[in-house]
């Protein structure tokens, strides 16, 4: 049995709304290996055509799994 679930996006809420710090790349100190990318538990996390990590603010929960999984420290929780 197949079953499709319809979601719309648009509808949904927000998960980065409620947060109260963010994660905050230092593109400079990044070296594009994409260990955040593997563990951010809402794959709001991707790498840019320059290798560099890049994180979708509307969906990122503020957990901080990046900032302690990134093995040069290129990625600091910040207060909004």
């Amino acid at each position: 049995m197949n079953i499709i679930i319809k979601y719309d996006l648009q509808a949904a809420p927000k998960t980065g709304d409620w947060k109260h710090i963010k994660p905050e790349v230092k593109a400079k100190k990044c070296i594009g290996c994409g260990t955040c990318v593997k563990f951010c538990p809402e794959a709001t996390i991707e790498l840019n055509e320059n290798k560099k990590a890049e994180i979708d603010h509307v969906w990122c929960k503020g957990c901080g799994v990046c900032a302690e999984i990134c093995p040069i420290e290129a990625i600091l929780m910040k207060k909004n």
